[in-house]
């Protein structure tokens, strides 16, 4: 299946009964796994899940790391890009050079590397001593 089948099919399930903006997310491990996830809201704001972290942790739970591509689809005029929470999230698993792919239900899409997608990302090097 494809990352674009996969992500368009989770999005369907989304639980997004306050906003009604459901998103998918799909994610191809390095391992060559599909992990998918979608949006989950919850009325107590912003207790809610975004798609791109629940393929994460669904990644991480099925015992894959690294993501080698990632996409995410909405139904918007244009291609969403992910919050900055999520940016970072992927910048954890992702190297800097791993597609990210934006879709709208309605064909349009954005081609990013992680770099472009979270630039100055703050990365453990950063916490390292001299």
């Amino acid at each position: 299946m494809s990352l674009l089948n996969a992500a368009t099919e989770v999005r369907l399930r989304a639980y997004a009964p306050y906003s009604r903006f459901k998103v998918g997310a799909a994610i191809r491990s390095v391992e060559g796994n599909l992990h998918v996830g979608c949006n989950v809201e919850n009325v107590a704001y912003p207790e809610g899940t975004c798609a791109e972290a629940g393929a994460i942790a669904a990644m991480i739970a099925a015992g894959d790391t690294r993501i080698a591509e990632i996409a995410v689809i909405a139904d918007s005029p244009e291609p969403v890009p992910c919050c900055g929470g999520c940016r970072q999230k992927i910048a954890e698993f992702a190297d800097q050079g791993v597609r990210v792919t934006l879709y709208t239900t309605d064909g349009k899409s954005k081609v990013l590397s992680v770099a472009e997608l979270l630039p100055g990302v703050f990365s453990a090097a950063h916490m390292d001593k001299i």
